[in-house]
């Protein structure tokens, strides 16, 4: 008698936990869907969207600059208009040993008024 109960009980809680799961994954697909229709929806410009391609190219440079990958110093000098990086930057000791992910200072030019 108590073998039938132990499995009736067993088999409830299966039942239980099989439920819940199939709830989760309603939820976690109802979140998903809701995050896709958000971003689809918003038209608007922004600011923090993600940079791919060519696009980091044409992006102006700020005063903390990331190296990317194919970048020199010499190159990041002519596209943000600082000859400079090398005085400014005390821990890049070789020029020529720049990688991707090095966090360089940059000063922006001073606009003409």
């Amino acid at each position: 008698m108590a073998s039938k109960l132990w499995k009736k009980s067993a088999f409830t809680l299966m039942s239980i936990a099989d439920a819940a799961s199939w709830y989760c994954v309603l939820v976690l697909v109802i979140l998903m869907l809701q995050s896709y229709m958000r971003e689809t929806s918003q038209a608007s410009y922004d600011p923090y969207e993600i940079i791919r391609g060519n696009q980091i190219l044409e992006r102006p440079c700020d005063e903390i600059y990331v190296v990317q990958e194919g970048e020199t110093l010499h190159t990041i000098s002519d596209k943000c208009g600082d000859p400079f990086i090398v005085e400014q930057n005390p821990h890049i000791h070789d020029p020529d040993d720049v990688f991707p992910g090095l966090v360089i200072k940059i000063t922006p030019p001073s606009k003409p008024t």
